[in-house]
């Protein structure tokens, strides 16, 4: 059973999601930025309380910006999907998980060293330029379930 619900266009805009943001780190990094889209749709925590669906989890906005910076900035995010993205984005919604992703709401690029919390989340691993982060202890059980 699929992790989250989902139809065809969510592959395909999850696939182009993953391109844009992790293209440059291969196969694995583009699984690690899918893990946290999947990840995003099953909290019912935080910042991601009232997200259900790939597409609600893609284009939301915090603070006047959307959670992907990929939505507003990137070239690539507007290209068709590439059939070895869909590959990987349904390996996501389907079961893949993996660490430091596993568990991860949060990614980023700091340009330099990985802080060790980041909005007071813990820091879980790094994978070549993207640092994950977790919530913290108790704070979202539905996603160490989901």
């Amino acid at each position: 059973m699929a992790r989250v619900a989902y139809r065809s266009s969510d592959v395909d805009l999850m696939a182009r999601m993953m391109r844009a943001e992790a293209e440059g780190e291969g196969n694995q990094g583009m699984l690690y930025v899918g893990n946290v889209i999947v990840n995003r749709v099953v909290a019912e925590c935080t910042d991601f309380k009232d997200l259900r669906t790939v597409k609600q989890v893609i284009f939301h906005v915090q603070g006047g910006n959307y959670s992907f910076e990929a939505v507003q900035k990137g070239n690539v995010f507007y290209q068709r999907a590439r059939e070895s993205e869909r590959r990987l984005a349904r390996r996501n919604l389907e079961s893949w998980r993996q660490h430091p992703a596993k568990y991860s709401l949060w990614y980023f690029n700091p340009y330099g060293p990985c802080p060790p919390t980041w909005y007071n989340q813990p820091f879980t691993g790094q994978f070549k330029q993207h640092c994950f982060y977790e919530p913290a202890p108790g704070t979202c059980a539905s996603v160490y379930n989901g």
